[in-house]
């Protein structure tokens, strides 16, 4: 016979299973790949602001540059041969517009992979919030049927 305090707690531990542990390893693995996907759009704009460059020929170059909260001010860039990119960790490298366009290809691929298994890990963890929802459906069955006994 089924013992109702024991599939009682069995449901609480999978209930808690489902809320405090899955859930929130899901929600941390869909916020980390939207941070990538911010990144990898960052470096796409870099990319084409790269390739303008190239096009205009402009040197020195005039601009505006957001100070924050809408401010902006004129600066002047007397040489945009080499741009500074980030290259992770707060680092930052002077390369030339050929090896920014190299660097950065290289980058939103390693990116990209990274968002795959990011994927494949949400795949993974619905998969199990989906067996574990179907686990307690079925021990909350057996209670009801325990109870109408």
């Amino acid at each position: 016979m089924i013992n109702d305090q024991t599939t009682l707690s069995k449901i609480q531990q999978y209930e808690a299973l489902v809320n405090e542990v899955l859930r929130n390893k899901l929600k941390i693995c869909l916020k980390t790949r939207e941070t990538y996907s911010t990144e990898i759009q960052e470096y796409l704009t870099l990319q084409k602001t790269i390739e303008n460059l190239k096009e205009l020929d402009v040197n020195p170059l005039k601009t505006k540059v957001d100070l924050g909260c809408g401010f902006f001010v004129q600066a002047e860039v007397p040489d945009v041969s080499t741009v500074l990119v980030s290259i992770g960790y707060g680092f930052f490298l002077e390369l030339t517009h050929h090896e920014a366009c190299s660097f950065i290809t290289k980058k939103i691929k390693q990116i990209n992979e990274r968002v795959k298994a990011l994927e494949e890990e949400a795949t993974h963890i619905n998969a199990d919030i989906k067996m574990m929802l179907n686990t307690l459906a079925q021990l909350q069955g057996i209670v009801s049927d325990v109870s109408n006994m």
